[in-house]
């Protein structure tokens, strides 16, 4: 769709959308091989405090990312025509979106995760009609939340987050929650190329322990983790 079919408000980031390269995201641009590919939504809504942004808390009995915030999505499958529509059935088993009332607007460039060996296409819609939400399969997703671009934006819920003395990254408090890592990389870039941004001093650095392990986890390699502001969780 053009970007005059979108509330005004998201206008800026479809328009820029064309001109956004992986560079300016993350160092982490896919190789030649991209490896096995995987898709997440960022989907735009309007809520009772304004315009808002949608994630999910991981359930802390996962494997990887236990309890951590992020977009939904997951693997693209043999079946789904390709990251839009993986990124839609993630989130319909995820949070049960009723997908005939999202309009997809564009995606950022993929980006490459170095630790899974994962390409990522972050596809972003507008959520036109929105319906209930909330954890569907208890075993993946703890929890289901709605943060307002206000409070995304504002200095006082940013900060830097550091893992095992030496990567820092970007970070989001809100809504009960610390986003980091992978998911708060894209954040950061939507929160720019959309124009909603306000200047912000990174003087504040959280020390993120590591999450915990889900049952038959292997153990954390340093090699493992991000080490910069817009790369994997």
């Amino acid at each position: 769709m053009t970007a005059e079919g979108l509330p005004g408000w998201l206008r800026q980031l479809a328009t820029v959308l064309p001109e956004v390269r992986a560079e300016d995201i993350s160092r982490f641009v896919p190789p030649a091989d991209p490896g096995r590919q995987g898709a997440v939504l960022a989907l735009f809504g309007e809520g009772p405090h304004g315009p808002d942004l949608l994630f999910i808390e991981r359930a802390h009995t996962m494997r990887s990312h236990a309890g951590q915030p992020a977009f939904p999505g997951g693997s693209v499958d043999p079946e789904d025509a390709d990251a839009e529509a993986a990124a839609l059935r993630e989130a319909v088993e995820e949070v049960g979106l009723v997908p005939s009332g999202v309009t997809v607007f564009g995606a950022l460039p993929p980006l490459y995760l170095p630790p899974s060996g994962f390409t990522v296409t972050t596809v972003l819609a507008w959520w036109r009609e929105p319906c209930a939400v909330s954890a569907v399969d208890q075993a993946e997703v703890a929890s289901v939340v709605r943060v307002p671009l206000a409070e995304l934006a504002a200095p006082v819920n940013r900060c830097r987050v550091r893992l095992l003395g030496d990567y820092t990254g970007p970070g989001f408090r809100v809504g009960g929650l610390l986003v980091w890592g992978f998911t708060a990389g894209l954040v950061d870039a939507l929160l720019r190329f959309g124009g909603w941004a306000l200047p912000w001093e990174p003087t504040e650095v959280v020390d993120r322990p590591l999450p915990p392990m889900g049952r038959g986890a292997a153990p954390y390699d340093p090699a493992d983790l991000p080490d910069d502001g817009g790369v994997p969780e």
